[in-house]
C-alpha cells in the first residue's frame, strides 16, 4: 500500500512508491483528493494535487488509476460552468452549497438527461477514429457531432435506431480487425496535456473578426492564431476578452477564469446568461462553455483549468467548429507553476520562475491553429491569453516568454485606460504579424482599400506620436499649419475610429464594411482639409468648422445597417469646407 509521507501545501511525497508512472491520475488520501504524478526518483514520487490538502496527514493511502488526469468530453458541456478539473459548479452548489468541499465528486456530465440522437451509420458501415456517427442538438445553435473515440476502427456491427438516450447508454457496437467488439456511447475520455490529433495543419488566412475597430483594422487576429494581451491593474484585459467572446466570429467560446477574481467570474457569468447572441437571437451562453478557477481555489488547480478549456476546444474543433479560447489570465497558471516549483525546490530562474516556463507557454500557445480534421472538415482553435505583469512591466519573464510564441501582441496601456480610451491598446507597441496572411481575404471580402487606408491610418499615427515630442518640447502653437492638421486627423483616429463605446448599441460591434467607410471619411477629410491649407487658408479657420467633432460622432450617428447615409457626411465636409473664406 502506498501512503503519504510528506504534505507541503499541494505538493504530496510517496516514499520508496515503483508502480506509479509518470502524469499518472492519483486519488489521495480518505477524502480521495484529485492528484498528478509529477516525478518519479529511486527514494520518492512526487504528486501535485488539485484540491485542498487542509486536513490531510501523512500515512493516508495512496490510490492508482493508471490513466492521465483526463476530461470527459460529450453534449452537456456547452451552457455549463466548471472547475479547474471538470466538476460542475452548478451541481457542486445544489449538492454542497457555495464551497467545495475537498474531494468532491460530481459527474461532469448529466447522467440523466436524455438526448434526441440522430445516427450518420448503418450497420456493415466501416468508420474510423474521429469520424462522426452521430449528432444530438446540443443547444438551439450547436449541433454535438459524435465522434468515434481514440484507437476504435472497424465495422459497425449493431446500431440504435433514433431516438433518446442518456449519454452513458451504448448506441452502437464496432467490430475491429482483430475481432474485438467496442461499445460507443456518447462520451470518450481524452488526456488534458494531449494535444488531439488531425489530419492537417492549414494556412492561417482567414481573420477572426472581432468588430472592435482597433484589432479588425491595426492589429487583427487570424482564425487558428495567437494573441497575447498584457496590461497592468485595470487597462481592461477581461473586459476586452468579454467584448471578444460576445463579438467574434467564432462558433464556439472557452473562456477560463485562471486564479481571476471571483466577482469577476460572477460578472461574466450573469452577461453571458443575458446576452443575447446577434446572429442567432439566441442566448450567448448557448454556445459558450465556462471555466472558472477563481483565485481562492486550490493554486495547482490553475495549471489544469488551462489544459482542461485547451483539450474541450478541440473536441469543439474536430467537430468543425472555430472556437476562440479567452484564457483569464496565463500571468496567475504562471504564478502556480512558480510556487509548485518552489515548493518542489526546483532551481529558479528569473524572478523565481521554473525554468521550463518558456517551454510551458509554448505547449500552451501551440495548440491553436487552424486545421484538416480526421472526418476532412476544417476546424480551428484561437487563443487569446491576458497577461497581468506585475506594475504593467511588460520587460517581466511571462509577458516577454508569450511575445516569443504568439504573433499578435495587443498591448494595453494605463493612461489609454484611466482616459476611458477602450480598447486602450497602445498602437506605438502592438503590432500583428497576421497581416501579409490576411490581405488576400482583406482585398477580396471587404475591398482593396481597406489594408491602404489602415496603412495611412499607421503612417498618421506614427507621424502624430514624433510630433508629441516636439510639442513637449515648444507648444503646439509654433508647428506650421500643416503639422498642426496632421495632429488633428491623427486625435479624429484615436477618438473617433480608436476608441469605441462597449455599451452604445452601434458601436459595441462595427461590421467590416463600416470600419473600412469610417476610414475612407477620415481620410477624405484630411485630403480636402490639406486643399484648403495649400489655398493658403488657416488652420484656425478650419477648427472654426467644427467638422473634425462632427466626423468623430460618425461612429454613433450611422447605424450600422444604414451606409448610405455616409454619403451625407461627404457632402457636409464639402459644404463646410467650401464656406471658409
Amino acid at each position: 500500500m502506498n501512503k503519504v509521507y510528506a504534505i507541503n501545501g499541494p505538493v504530496v511525497k510517496v516514499k520508496n512508491a515503483t508502480e506509479f508512472t509518470i502524469m499518472e491520475m492519483v486519488y489521495v488520501g480518505k477524502d480521495r483528493l484529485l492528484g498528478e504524478v509529477i516525478s518519479i526518483s529511486e527514494d520518492f514520487t512526487v504528486i501535485q494535487v488539485y484540491e485542498s490538502t487542509v486536513g490531510l496527514k501523512p500515512g493516508e493511502e495512496i490510490i492508482a488509476t493508471g490513466e492521465p488526469i483526463s476530461v470527459t468530453l460529450g453534449p452537456g458541456i456547452l451552457t455549463n460552468i466548471f472547475d479547474g478539473i471538470q466538476r460542475p459548479l452548478n451541481k457542486i452548489y445544489e449538492k454542497e452549497g457555495s464551497f467545495i468541499k475537498a474531494g468532491t465528486t460530481v459527474p461532469a456530465l448529466n447522467q440523466e438527461k436524455e438526448w434526441e440522437v440522430t445516427f450518420k451509420v448503418k450497420k456493415g458501415d466501416h468508420v474510423e477514429f474521429g469520424q462522426e456517427f452521430a449528432y444530438v442538438e446540443e443547444t438551439s445553435l450547436i449541433k454535438h457531432k459524435l465522434l468515434v473515440p481514440n484507437n476504435i476502427s472497424g465495422e459497425v456491427k449493431t446500431v440504435k435506431s433514433d431516438g433518446k438516450y442518456k449519454i452513458e447508454d451504448v448506441i452502437v457496437k464496432v467490430e475491429d480487425k482483430y475481432g474485438n467488439l467496442h461499445e460507443l456511447t456518447m462520451v470518450q475520455r481524452w488526456p488534458i496535456k494531449k494535444p488531439r490529433p488531425i489530419k492537417d495543419r492549414l494556412p492561417l488566412s482567414i481573420p477572426l473578426v472581432t468588430g472592435q475597430r482597433v484589432i479588425d483594422t491595426l492589429f487583427p487576429i487570424a482564425k487558428g492564431g495567437t494573441a497575447g494581451v498584457p496590461g497592468g491593474f485595470g487597462t481592461g484585459k477581461t473586459m476586452m476578452q468579454h467584448q471578444i467572446a460576445k463579438w467574434c466570429d467564432a462558433d464556439i467560446i472557452v473562456y477560463i477564469g485562471c486564479g481571476e477574481r471571483g466577482n469577476e467570474m460572477t460578472q461574466t457569468l450573469d452577461e453571458f446568461s443575458e446576452l443575447i447572441d446577434p446572429k442567432s437571437n439566441k442566448p450567448l451562453i448557448e454556445r459558450t462553455v465556462l471555466i472558472a478557477n477563481t483565485s481562492n481555489m486550490p493554486v495547482a488547480a490553475r495549471e489544469a483549468s488551462i489544459y482542461t478549456g485547451i483539450t474541450i476546444a478541440e473536441y469543439y474543433r474536430d467537430m468543425g467548429y472555430h472556437v476562440a479560447v479567452m484564457a483569464d489570465s496565463t500571468s496567475r497558471w504562471a504564478e502556480a507553476l512558480r510556487e509548485i516549483s518552489g515548493r518542489l525546490e526546483e532551481m529558479p530562474a528569473e524572478e523565481g520562475f521554473p525554468a521550463y516556463l518558456p517551454s510551458r507557454i509554448a505547449q500552451f500557445y501551440e495548440r491553436a491553429g487552424y486545421t484538416q480534421t480526421l472526418n476532412n472538415n476544417n476546424g480551428s482553435v484561437s487563443i487569446i491569453g491576458a497577461i497581468s505583469p506585475q506594475g504593467a512591466d511588460f520587460s517581466e519573464p511571462v509577458t516577454q516568454n508569450t511575445k516569443r510564441f504568439v504573433r499578435c501582441f495587443w498591448a494595453l496601456d494605463k493612461e489609454l485606460a484611466y482616459a476611458r480610451h477602450y480598447a486602450a491598446i497602445n498602437w506605438n507597441l502592438s503590432y500583428s504579424e497576421y497581416i501579409n496572411d490576411l490581405s488576400k481575404w482583406y482585398n477580396k471580402q471587404v475591398g482593396v482599400e481597406f489594408l491602404d487606408a489602415r496603412q495611412k491610418f499607421i503612417k498618421l499615427l506614427a507621424e502624430e506620436n514624433k510630433l508629441m515630442e516636439i510639442v513637449k518640447l515648444i507648444g503646439k502653437d509654433v508647428l506650421p499649419d500643416y503639422q498642426k492638421l496632421t495632429l488633428e486627423i491623427a486625435r479624429v483616429i484615436r477618438v473617433g475610429y480608436l476608441q469605441q463605446n462597449a455599451f452604445h448599441k452601434e458601436d459595441t460591434f462595427v461590421p467590416l464594411d463600416k470600419q473600412l467607410k469610417m476610414m475612407n471619411l477620415i481620410l477624405y477629410l484630411q485630403k480636402e482639409a490639406k486643399r484648403v491649407l495649400k489655398e493658403g487658408k488657416a488652420f484656425s479657420l478650419l477648427l472654426k468648422t467644427n467638422i473634425f467633432d462632427k466626423v468623430i460622432k460618425v461612429k454613433y450617428d450611422i447605424p450600422n445597417d444604414q451606409l448610405v447615409l455616409f454619403d451625407n457626411y461627404y457632402k457636409m465636409i464639402d459644404e463646410a469646407l467650401h464656406a471658409i473664406k
